[in-house]
């Protein structure tokens, strides 16, 4: 009976998530899963693009991990969000005022949050007539790997098969192949054979 259920919810989310994503306008490629219900803002064609073979956990079952949200991909106004190929994403939120662009092979963790604006201005006198702030595109090339409930501010580019450590914010740039961590991240070391299996 409780296989039947799950088997039952398990349906109801993958017509949930069929039809946000067409209502949304957002294109993906083959063999796209999402466990859980995801939530999806994107007035546009070109606002969300996901690649192939991509993995989306999005509820409590699917990652306790960050499970107690759901995961986010809201590309506002003009914002671009681009997902590559054979990409990992679990329980988190991307959030493009302007754009967000991760290639291929990157794994995301649970309650990680990206975010490429402000959201508000620094000047208190526009901050309180006008919404909005200063927005940057974020970068994550191939290969990275962003541990759980860390925070990406605008600007940043993460390069290729680096590591960032749970619950870092990185607010600068991070070269290939380093693994950083901390509240700002620092560069604690590169990545070394023993990391990738070489003798």
């Amino acid at each position: 009976m409780k296989n039947f259920i799950k088997k039952i919810f398990r349906i109801s989310d993958t017509l949930y998530n069929f039809m946000v994503l067409r209502y949304r306008q957002v294109q993906y490629g083959r063999n796209l899963k999402i466990l859980g219900k995801i939530y999806c803002v994107s007035n546009r064609r070109d606002g969300i693009i996901i690649g192939d073979n991509v993995s989306i956990n999005s509820s409590l079952e699917s990652n306790p991990i960050g499970g107690d949200r759901r995961t986010i991909l809201f590309a506002k106004g003009c914002g671009k969000i681009r997902i590559g190929n054979n990409c990992g994403i679990s329980n988190s939120t991307l959030f493009a005022a302007a754009s967000i662009e991760i290639g291929n092979d990157v794994l995301i963790g649970g309650g990680t949050k990206i975010y490429d604006t402000d959201f508000h201005w620094l000047d208190f006198h526009r901050r309180m007539k006008e919404p909005g702030g200063n927005s940057k595109p974020v970068i994550i090339r191939d290969g990275a790997f962003i541990g759980a409930h860390c925070i990406i501010c605008k600007g940043v580019t993460i390069g290729e098969r680096s590591i960032v450590g749970v619950g870092s914010v990185v607010t600068k740039n991070i070269p290939s192949n380093e693994i950083w961590g901390g509240c700002p991240a620092k560069r604690i070391r590169t990545v070394s054979g023993d990391d990738i299996g070489e003798d």
